[in-house]
This record gives C-alpha cells, sequence and structure tokens, in this order.
C-alpha cells in the first residue's frame, strides 16, 4: 500500500503568500506530463459523453461483408470488428461503459471507506478495533481474485460489476483514511477543540475532515487506473459487462479469434486501456506532487 505523507495535513501557505490550493494549481500548471495526461483524459470523458452528437456510426450494427477489414480501410479508419462493426465506433462508445465502471467505484468506495477510516480513526477503541479488523478480512484475498470471487457469485452485468469493485476499493481506501485521521486525532488543535465543549461530530466536520480529504483523495485517484483494468478484466472473463454492449475489455474477449488474421485489430482495445490507465498513473502522481507542500 502506498505511504501517506503526513505533511500536506495541514493547509500551508506557500512563499508568494498564496493559499494552498493556490499553490496545487500553480505547480499542476508547471507540469506538462500532467497537463498532457489531463488533456488525454478529458477528451477521452468527453468523446464519450457526446458521442451519440457526434453523427457517428451505430456501434451495434454490424455487416457480414465487411468484417475484419484493416486499419485504414476506407470509410472505416480503424477496421471493423468480427462482426463488421467500425472499430473506431466501437471504440469511443466502449470508453463511456470502461470510464464509468473503472471510476464510479472508486468514488462510491472513497465515500464509504472514507467515512469508515475517519470514524475508525477518531474514534478508537473498540470502535476502531471492529472496523479494522472488519476491513483486514478483504485483504487476506488478492484484489483480482476478489473481484472476480465477488462477480462470478453475483453473475455479470454493469451493476454486479461496480457493486463487486466497490468492495475491492472499500478496503484500502478506510485504512489509509483511518491512518491519516489517528495522525490528525493527536494534533493540538483537535485537543483544544474537544476542551472548547466541541461534540464529536463538530471537531470531526470543522476540524479533522479538511485535514484528511486531501491525502484520501490523492490516494484514491491513484486507483482509478487499477479498477479500470480490473472491471476490463472481468469483461474479458465473461463475468462483466455483457455482449453486445461495447466495452474495451469485452472487444478484447471477442477479438481474440481474430488475433491470427488481423492481430493490430485485434490490439486496439488493449492500447486503449493501455494509454489510459497510463494517463490516469501519471495524473495520479502528478496531482500527489503538486499536493505535497514541499515540491
Amino acid at each position: 500500500m502506498a505511504a501517506v505523507d503526513t505533511d500536506i495535513l495541514e493547509e500551508p501557505v506557500t512563499e508568494s503568500g498564496k493559499g494552498y490550493w493556490s499553490g496545487v494549481g500553480a505547480r499542476l500548471m508547471r507540469d506538462p506530463v500532467t497537463l498532457i495526461c489531463m488533456a488525454v483524459i478529458l477528451l477521452l470523458i468527453l468523446s464519450a459523453i457526446f458521442a451519440p452528437y457526434l453523427g457517428l456510426a451505430d456501434p451495434y450494427k454490424g455487416s457480414m461483408i465487411a468484417r475484419l477489414k484493416p486499419i485504414g480501410t476506407p470509410g472505416h479508419i480503424l477496421g471493423t470488428d468480427e462482426q463488421g462493426r467500425d472499430m473506431l465506433v466501437r471504440l469511443i462508445y466502449g470508453g463511456r461503459l470502461t470510464l464509468f465502471i473503472g471510476l464510479t467505484p472508486v468514488v462510491l468506495a472513497f465515500f464509504i471507506g472514507g467515512t469508515l477510516g475517519i470514524v475508525a480513526g477518531y474514534a478508537g477503541g473498540w470502535v476502531n478495533t471492529v472496523i479494522m479488523r472488519t476491513v483486514d478480512v478483504f485483504f487476506a484475498f488478492p484484489s483480482v481474485l476478489l473481484a472476480i470471487a465477488i462477480s462470478g457469485a453475483l453473475g455479470a452485468g454493469i451493476v454486479n460489476s461496480l457493486v463487486s469493485l466497490t468492495i475491492v476499493f472499500i478496503p484500502p481506501i478506510t485504512r489509509v483514511s483511518e491512518a491519516v485521521t489517528s495522525g490528525v486525532r493527536a494534533l493540538d488543535y483537535i485537543d483544544a477543540a474537544r476542551a472548547s465543549g466541541a461534540n464529536a461530530l463538530t471537531v470531526i466536520r470543522v476540524h479533522v475532515i479538511g485535514n484528511v480529504l486531501s491525502p484520501i483523495f490523492v490516494y484514491a485517484t491513484s486507483l482509478t487506473s487499477v479498477c479500470m483494468i480490473l472491471a476490463a478484466g472481468l469483461s474479458f472473463l465473461g463475468i462483466g459487462v455483457r455482449p453486445p454492449e461495447p466495452e474495451w475489455g469485452l472487444m478484447l474477449n471477442t477479438l481474440r479469434s481474430a488475433i491470427y488474421v488481423n492481430p493490430w485489430l485485434s490490439a486496439l482495445p488493449g492500447m486503449m486501456i493501455f494509454v489510459t490507465s497510463l494517463c490516469l498513473n501519471l495524473l495520479s502522481d502528478g496531482v500527489r506532487s503538486a499536493m505535497n507542500v514541499r515540491d
């Protein structure tokens, strides 16, 4: 598990007198790699959202006459798949499901795991023991096997994939949340807030959440690429998205039979998964560096 840098728990002021978040934005703007990755992810998200309005061909309509056309075919820039459907259109529409299933579980796990970790870290005692020992049970299984087991038990489908991946990512986010909250709880201003008569809910809402949110958020962003790869893997194994929905992992599965006929065509969904996950990782590293006030 990634180490949590406690130096970003307090909200500092930069040397130029700017606020913390202004400094974060300035450091991000000076990082060309992060900006490029941000632009790529933004382009993928926008193309996925506005795909129905781009005047593209029907991603579900195929033609047995036009099946497995190579890259560069007139009218089909990236060729066609095993059922004669345009690959470019399928990849664009496939980004909608792939990104949705890759991002939604992390967002849900961020809120659920973050809440559990903050409660465990602040309350301590038996509350901490119950929550963290329950979470530790899930660490007995590798995340890939746990996702496959839960999805296999629930059955294939988008909703079941979201549920299984959310369950997989709640434990690591809970552990990070508990660690940073335990560190903040020992600070002097928390003791001062308690001494002033503030109840636990007020202390958490006013003093704790603002100081632990940044490291939890940064850690959660580092899980998005892992989640997207796991989601694609579930679809590839047939326990994720069902055909004929366009999804990059499912497209890899259906194009396996074409690998000896048109290998470049069958590699396109894998290349999209690789580029997107790489950009998400680099973007997460850039955000982490920008939020580290020592940089």
